[in-house]
């Protein structure tokens, strides 16, 4: 066998699947330390591998777990992120009359279309963030943004356009 600069590598899902059984376990007991429950640890290191799985392309990998603890805090920051955001709705739904309850199937879209949106609208400007919200989730019109915020009609529109860029097409205008 042939072990010098002509060696094939190994494919990526052999690699893969080495990664996982060598540091699997490692990975878990790490994000249990950080979040004091089992159960969301095996989820959160099943997510970990899961993005090394649908990555568009399969990492050189030098230094395992560090590159994994750089992938799980990643995905740790998400679910504390999506815990953040779920609270918020959960007492936004609190506040409103029994009546306009939506659905568990409802909520649920709502909730991920939420989270959808908090990752869309991540690296913004704060005050971009804030703009967009008012006119798509408080229903503002552009002036009363404005008179709002106090600042200008044109300001409101560069920032409802960098964060509609940013929504629709997954980027933001310099």
């Amino acid at each position: 066998m042939n072990h010098g600069a002509d060696a094939i590598p190994p494919p990526p899902a052999d690699s893969l699947h080495r990664l996982y059984s060598d540091h699997h376990g490692w990975l878990s007991n790490w994000l249990r330390r950080r979040l004091g429950c089992p159960q969301n640890a095996a989820d959160l290191a099943q997510d970990t591998f899961l993005r090394l799985l649908t990555a568009r392309e399969q990492p050189v990998i030098l230094e395992p777990r560090a590159f994994l603890t750089t992938i799980a805090r990643r995905v740790l920051a998400n679910h504390f992120r999506r815990q953040e955001i779920e609270r918020a709705y959960l007492e936004a739904l609190a506040a409103q009359p029994e009546a306009l309850v939506p659905s568990e199937e409802s909520r649920a879209l709502i909730l991920e279309t939420l989270v959808e949106l908090d990752r869309l609208l991540d690296g913004l400007p704060p005050l971009a963030k804030r703009v967009f919200l008012l006119a798509q989730v408080d229903g503002l019109t552009y002036a009363e943004i404005a008179t709002e915020l106090d600042i200008s009609l044109s300001t409101v529109k560069r920032h409802m356009v960098r964060a509609a860029q940013r929504c629709y097409f997954g980027e933001s205008l310099p």
